[in-house]
């Protein structure tokens, strides 16, 4: 992964992942650093990739998110919203040319959104 022409260290990988985790399960860094018994600055600092977690708060975090380590540290997959969103509609006109792949997608999207 690569920032502004950089590579991306394991610091800056994990505190984006721990942010997009705590922003999917609705928690504010108020909230997600009480639970982990960190003050709002450290978080914020993990988040942006200053600091880093001790084992202590990791296993903390990893608790308070609900997941695990292994998920946590899977953050070779994180992309942008925007390039998501890009590769969705790259990939849509492509599906939209085969109608088994066309039909398997609309069933897909129809049982996302039941959700």
């Amino acid at each position: 992964m690569y920032i502004v022409g950089k590579f991306m260290g394991v610091k800056e990988e994990l505190g984006k992942k721990i942010k997009r985790m705590r922003i999917n399960r609705g928690l504010t860094q108020e909230q997600l650093s009480e639970a982990v018994d960190i003050s709002q600055r450290t978080l914020s600092g993990i988040e942006i990739g200053e600091n880093f977690v001790t084992a202590e708060t990791l296993d903390r975090l990893v608790k308070a998110l609900n997941t695990t380590t292994e998920e946590l540290f899977a953050t070779n997959h994180l992309k942008e919203k925007e390039d998501i969103i890009s590769e969705i509609q790259s990939d849509l006109v492509i599906i939209s040319q085969n109608p088994e792949k066309l039909d398997v997608l609309y069933n897909v999207t129809k049982s996302l959104m039941k959700e």
